[in-house]
């Protein structure tokens, strides 16, 4: 039999498959390229002890693996104490430019004079996202995100991903920019939801290759649901999952004093909605809901190490 020259036995995998499509997050991680894979979030740690207290109680059950950190806000020491004492767990920094609460409030990592667009007329990030976005100075931005960064990297956390409190960074071409650019700068995955972005802003998921895109969809419980609806929203949302990556945000906290006052006046994320997802996610019962519709857990960690290979 002839010798095939050496160059054409280099190209002949090529030229076997030249369509063979990417593999999927759930094929990297092992799973059937249909799989339905669950990264469950918590959001808002480090605003109270509270919240602090909840979700470090649920990521002991083993339900809840993932989660991303406040910077600016008053107890997070103690979410940095935490990090530095897990250093596998799944967290994230929540880069925050809005200070929403009535009486709790906070400001930029920077200062508010040396970020003057920032900050209310107390010196306070702005109540939202809106009013953030229209008074921010486009070059503003980005240094607030680096500031939180760095400040989470010197208390000893070292994040696995980014995500923007309130959406705040979704709201004009140059914030979200600004997003992408501090993601790439510091080599961690920003929450993107695939699904969402190209229905609503597609320019804005131009601004990332699909190599950077780990989450298919979004789902979280909206403004408005009935207290009486929340189990049934919650089994819904895990009977209807899709295959791909859905991340799902809760907000941990216990309905205490303490998150009873950072919440007054807003009974929307306040601190019975927050008791309600704990008590749900942290059930037995939300472990039969996902067995019964073979729903798997993962975390951004996983899903970077899965991408990177």
């Amino acid at each position: 039999m002839p010798r095939l020259p050496l160059l054409l036995l280099l190209l002949l995998p090529l030229l076997a498959a030249p369509d063979a499509p990417a593999p999927t997050h759930a094929e990297r991680l092992g799973y059937p390229p249909d799989a339905k894979l669950l990264l469950l979030h918590a959001d808002d740690i480090g605003v109270a002890h509270s919240v602090n207290a909840a979700t470090f109680d649920a990521f002991a059950t083993g339900r809840v693996r993932s989660g991303s950190v406040m910077v600016p806000c008053a107890w997070f020491p103690e979410a940095a104490a935490y990090a530095r004492a897990h250093p596998d767990h799944d967290l994230g920094l929540h880069l925050t430019l809005t200070s929403e609460w009535k009486h709790y409030r906070w400001g930029p990592v920077l200062g508010a004079a040396a970020a003057p667009s920032l900050v209310d007329s107390l010196g306070f990030l702005h109540a939202t996202p809106g009013a953030a976005a229209a008074a921010m100075h486009p070059a503003a931005a980005a240094p607030e995100l680096r500031a939180q960064v760095e400040r989470a990297l010197a208390f000893g956390l070292h994040p696995t991903h980014l995500d923007s409190h309130m959406g705040t960074l979704f709201q004009t071409p140059d914030l979200f920019a600004a997003y992408v650019r501090v993601g790439r700068d510091y080599g961690l995955p920003v929450f993107v939801p695939r699904e969402a972005l190209a229905a609503q802003a597609p320019q804005l998921l131009a601004m990332l290759s699909d190599d950077e895109l780990l989450v298919d969809r979004l789902v979280m419980a909206p403004d408005g649901v009935d207290p009486a609806d929340f189990d049934a929203f919650y089994t819904r949302a895990i009977q209807t999952l899709q295959p791909g990556v859905t991340e799902l945000i809760v907000h941990l906290a216990y309905d205490d004093a303490e998150m009873q006052a950072v919440t007054v006046d807003h009974p929307a994320y306040g601190a019975t909605w927050r008791q309600r997802d704990f008590d749900f996610f942290t059930s037995p019962a939300f472990d039969s809901l996902r067995a019964a519709h073979d729903v798997h857990l993962v975390t951004y960690r996983e899903l970077a190490a899965a991408r990177a290979r």
